[in-house]
């Protein structure tokens, strides 16, 4: 059966709420036989399957938090829809028995007979609008607390007051920033939701990280906390700026792993030389699979933010938050345990 857009126009609330694009997704995942009826709800939809009226919720983006915060909620919907779930909301939801489907035709529902499972195709990486790193830089400390200003964007991040004026205006230009005004005292910028602009900011980053350089070292840490520790001694007296990210760095800002087995380092490096370099002046060795990973700093506030935790220089959260989020399930756990404990101080 092939539904037109007329088929699965829906009322403007249920579209505004993200109802036309769940009902779209669920169309794309089940098959043709299914011919599943459709009705607009205020808080979703309700889809018939044969004789089964299923309760369906579009969560956005579909991060780990999004799915915390519907399953808050009663009562709980039969399937789940949204833009690119995570792996951790997809196995949330799994775990309590709600099916799923994404905008990547991803899908995992059994209602009957019907059963779909389906590994999804990945968006590719959009190459318009990508970020620079002066955007990553001042997305960095906007979200660490600076007022959205050229003014204060310079003073923070040390880059040029052109370099500023345009990642803010990049922002904006995203819908992450807002004015009061177009000109004058009331034109300054400020974050319309801070949340929005992390996750923004976090896909971007995971998006450049694949196209990023690093090496893989080879260690012998029992422990690796310790082990980075004192190998950052040896960067510091050879002039190396360093920064932990990742599981090593939130092990110290918001301990919640009990096996921190990898760690992840940016150092002041520029090229796969430069990290091997770097990685011989702590006397360890570039090896294949190695438990240690050394990158280049991604953006010079990633430098310039960094601060001692407990003995370990650690890259500031927003970057540790991205980076988390790559660790698959238990990273992306990390990731929001990490986002919540600063919410909460």
């Amino acid at each position: 059966m092939k539904y037109s857009d007329e088929d699965i126009k829906l009322t403007a609330e249920a579209a505004s709420g993200g109802g036309e694009r769940a009902a779209r997704a669920l169309i794309d995942v089940l098959p043709r036989s299914a011919q599943p009826q459709i009705t607009p709800q205020r808080t979703g939809l309700v889809v018939k399957l044969g004789e089964r009226q299923l309760e369906v919720s579009w969560v956005g983006e579909g991060r780990l938090r999004n799915i915390h915060e519907l399953l808050s909620r009663k009562p709980l919907p039969d399937i789940v829809v949204g833009r690119r779930l995570s792996p951790g909301a997809k196995s949330v939801l799994s775990d309590a028995g709600i099916g799923w489907a994404d905008e990547t035709g991803a899908a995992e529902i059994a209602v009957g007979s019907i059963i779909v499972s389906r590994p999804g195709r990945p968006s590719q990486p959009k190459r318009v609008n990508r970020w620079s790193p002066s955007a990553f830089c001042v997305a960095e400390v906007l979200l660490c607390g600076t007022d959205a200003t050229v003014a204060a964007t310079h003073a923070a991040t040390g880059l040029s007051l052109g370099s500023c004026a345009h990642a803010l205006r990049f922002m904006a230009d995203l819908g992450l920033l807002e004015a009061d005004a177009a000109r004058g005292r009331s034109s300054g910028r400020r974050v319309t939701d801070r949340d929005r602009l992390l996750d923004a900011y976090a896909q971007a980053a995971d998006e450049a990280v694949q196209r990023q350089i690093s090496v893989t070292v080879g260690v012998a840490w029992q422990d690796v906390i310790a082990g980075v520790v004192e190998a950052g001694r040896a960067w510091e007296a050879a002039g190396i700026s360093w920064a932990a990210t990742g599981t090593a760095a939130a092990a110290v800002m918001a301990p919640v792993l009990t096996d921190v087995g990898r760690a992840e380092v940016y150092v002041d490096a520029k090229t796969t030389v430069g990290l091997e370099a770097a990685a011989a002046v702590s006397e360890l060795r570039a090896m294949p699979a190695g438990r240690l990973t050394l990158r280049p700093f991604p953006s010079k506030c990633t430098n310039t933010l960094a601060y001692m935790h407990d003995g370990l220089r650690t890259a500031p959260w927003p970057r540790v938050y991205a980076d988390l989020r790559r660790v698959g399930v238990r990273g992306e756990e990390a990731a929001e345990h990490l986002r919540s404990s600063l919410d909460e101080s």
